[in-house]
């Protein structure tokens, strides 16, 4: 179980009962668009507003605790920030995959004159239950 008041303060963030608890819904998840946080969050803290959500989930991404990941057609998604990884993205599903970033990929992603300081991999496809209907 992650500790997310640990991880809240040492990326320099007040540990506030809102932020753990949309951590707590986003680990929980793994990957969850905005709407279903607010819904999963406000079931433990119903006075919470769907803008205090936006304002912390904003907040948290410029502090590295949680990424974006961009769906097509669809509500982004978050998750938190963990090792660089390619994310496998079901265009019949929605499911996200994580698979990791093989040394192959990594040479694969130098470009000269240019200096990769982190990275955010989407493919989109279909997975292995989409190809099967």
């Amino acid at each position: 179980m992650t500790d997310y008041i640990t991880l809240l303060k040492e990326n320099d963030l007040k540990a506030t009962i809102q932020r753990t608890s949309i951590l707590k819904s986003i680990d929980h998840a793994g990957h969850i668009n905005i709407d279903d946080i607010y819904e999963d969050v406000r079931e433990l803290h119903p006075t919470l507003s769907l803008a205090t959500i936006y304002k912390n989930i904003i907040l948290m991404q410029e502090h590295n605790v949680i990424v974006e990941v961009p769906m097509n057609g669809e509500k982004s998604k978050f998750e938190l920030k963990k090792d660089d990884h390619i994310h496998l993205i079901c265009q019949g599903c929605g499911e996200i995959q994580d698979t990791d970033i093989t040394q192959k990929t990594q040479e694969a992603l130098v470009i000269e004159n240019f200096q990769l300081s982190s990275s955010q991999i989407n493919l989109y496809g279909f997975c292995q239950k989409c190809q099967s209907r």
